[in-house]
């Protein structure tokens, strides 16, 4: 019993080392989302006023406005500027 006890706390430090890692490897995936997303908005062919939108919303739901940036937003201002 002691020797089971004693591997299970053994493990718990790489278990929270585990857990750290994948919460800094998910925030610095978010963070690169966020600016990639900020920087492709300023560099669009979009006109001032929808890339302000588009930061706007993005600084105000930082995942979520850069997610729909690059699922939505991108693409649209990709075919506007084919039509322009």
């Amino acid at each position: 019993m002691q020797t089971q006890l004693a591997h299970q706390m053994a493990l718990a430090p790489t278990g929270d080392i585990m857990i750290a890692g994948a919460v800094a490897a998910v925030a610095l995936g978010a963070l690169a989302l966020f600016f990639g997303a900020l920087l492709s908005i300023v560099r669009s062919d979009l006109t001032s006023g929808m890339k302000l939108v588009w930061l706007v919303f993005s600084l105000m739901a930082p995942f979520l406005g850069s997610l729909l940036w690059f699922l939505i937003g991108r693409r649209d201002s990709q075919h506007r500027a084919g039509i322009a």
